[in-house]
Formats: structure tokens, sequence, C-alpha cells
């Protein structure tokens, strides 16, 4: 098979980049459409494709009333994750909101397992985000609050996340089932604000493009990445990604990192190399981890303490 051929650290690659290139052409988009309005985009067009793909109401007919509870719950988080992380892009640095999005997976780490490694990969995170933010707090504080959101709503996805794989619904299967209930959560939110795209064929066409980007192919990827790379080297990896986005910065949208921000990026991505998982007990060594939300997003999504926790976005 083709996903044999290619090296799991090839699927990494096109993960990474696409995690942050999607946002980036939202902001490019922004001034066509509202933030909330591309959010709303990236999130429907997304789950669109999985729910032709995945089929997840299928999921949803099979679960007890505990797992589909928690669906709903995964689903409505990934919806104002989204949400939050658009509006902080359209006001802040791609870098920046990158980079404290993994504050509190750091932390997270850190609770889970308390040793000096941790504390020190924690203290390091915080003072690179100080760096990347303690200039905007005065000047900007709704994009720094809105970024903070997106964090602490990641680090929520994270343990819902976690929760979802324990009901069976991790993986592919899982994130098709929460991006649909994504789509019906944020449509009475942020569907108004789509509207100007829906007669503009070309704001269509870039939302749509938004949520393949962003949602469907660095997920897939992740997936695939991540069935055969061992967590120690996944955890490596995506150090990177904050120093992923400010090259994506740079190139896509020109923002030109102070000397203090680009020390900020390079603090955040040390915390995330240095960190380290929650060990599992034997019986859950592996579990299959749903994938990151945004960049939310995920992603997002996107940590080894996602995966190991949970899971995209």
């Amino acid at each position: 098979m083709v996903s044999t051929r290619i090296p799991p650290h090839a699927y990494f690659v096109v993960s990474a980049v696409f995690h942050y290139l999607g946002p980036a052409f939202a902001v490019l988009l922004f001034t066509r459409v509202d933030a909330l309005g591309v959010a709303w985009l990236r999130i429907a067009s997304a789950a669109v494709i999985f729910a032709l793909w995945r089929r997840p109401w299928r999921l949803f007919a099979r679960l007890d009333h505990d797992g589909r509870r928690l669906l709903l719950a995964w689903g409505a988080v990934l919806a104002a994750m989204n949400g939050c992380f658009y509006l902080a892009i359209d006001r802040l640095p791609l870098a920046t909101v990158a980079a404290i999005e993994f504050l509190p997976v750091i932390a997270l780490a850190a609770y889970g397992v308390r040793t000096a490694r941790n504390g020190a990969a924690l203290a390091l995170a915080v003072a690179g985000v100080y760096l990347l933010t303690g200039a905007r707090f005065e000047g900007e504080p709704l994009a720094v609050g809105l970024a903070f959101a997106n964090a602490v709503l990641f680090a929520l996805y994270i343990i819902l996340g976690h929760r979802v794989s324990r009901h069976g619904m991790g993986g592919i299967d899982g994130l098709a089932g929460s991006m649909f209930v994504a789509a019906l959560v944020a449509t009475p939110m942020a569907g108004w604000a789509a509207a100007p795209a829906l007669v503009d064929p070309v704001a269509l066409a870039a939302g749509v493009g938004v949520g393949i980007a962003s949602s469907v192919i660095p997920y897939v990827c992740d997936q695939l990445a991540m069935a055969r790379l061992p967590r120690a080297t996944y955890a490596l990896l995506v150090a990177l990604l904050p120093a992923t986005a400010t090259v994506v910065g740079v190139i896509v949208l020109a923002q030109l990192p102070t000397v203090a921000e680009a020390v900020g990026v390079g603090l955040v991505v040390a915390g995330v190399a240095l960190h380290r998982e929650t060990r599992q007990p034997a019986a859950d060594a592996n579990p299959e981890p749903p994938p990151q939300p945004d960049a939310p997003a995920r992603a997002s999504t996107r940590s080894a303490a996602t995966r190991t926790a949970s899971s995209s976005i």
C-alpha cells in the first residue's frame, strides 16, 4: 500500500505545513469575509467532506447516552475553539496564537507527570508566551484574551477527546462526528457571518479550500503518521509546530517577528520538546488517539500531549 511506502515523517511534514497554511490563507480571506464567517466555512466544509466519507450519524446511532452526550460536548468545544482561534489570528500574528496554544498542553503534561523535567518545560513555555504577549496585553487585551480562550478550549478538547477515545470513537470517525456536531453548533453563532461568501464564488471556494487545508488534510495525515511513529519521535516533531507557524506567517502573511517574539517562539519550542507525556497503564499503552482540531481548530490540534491524553484539532 502507498501509506506503508511513504515514510511516516513525510505525513507529519505535510500535516505540520497545512495546520498553519490553511489559517494563513484564512487571514487573507478576512478582507472578503468576517473572521467568524471564515471559521464557519472551515467547519462546515470539513463537516460535509467527513460526512460524505465517514457517515458520522451511524456512529451517533450506535452510541449509548453517555457517548452521545460526550460527542456533543466535544463538537461544541470544537466549534467555540475554532471561533476563538480565527478571531485571535485576525488580531494577532499567527505564530503568537500558535505558541499560546501550547501552554495548556504542557501544563496538562506537567500536572499529569510532576517531574522536574516537566516543571522546566512549563517554565520555558511560560517565559516564551510572556515574551510573545507581554507587550500586547496593554495594546490588544481582547486579542490576547481570545488567544488564551482558544488555548483553554484546546485543553478542554484534549480532556474530552480522551474520554471520547474510551468510548471507542477515536480516530477519523470520532473526528467526523465531532465536526458534524461543531457545524450544527457553529451555524447559529457564526453562519450569518459567512453570508457574504454565499454570493461570492471566489470567497466561497476559498473558504472550502481553508476547510480542506486546515481540517481534512492535516487530520488525515496526523492519523497516518501517528499509526507508525513512536510517541517520543512524534513528541519531538510536534515541538517544531510553533516554528512552522512562524515560517508560514513570514512567507504567506509577511508577519516578521521581532527579536523578542522569535526568542519567545524558541522558548515554547524548547518547552514542547522537553516535556514528557502522562504515563498510561499497560492496557492503554497505545490507544488510537483522536486527531487535533486547529490550527484549532487544532485544531487544531496539534501536540503529542493531545494525542496521548486524547487526540487533532
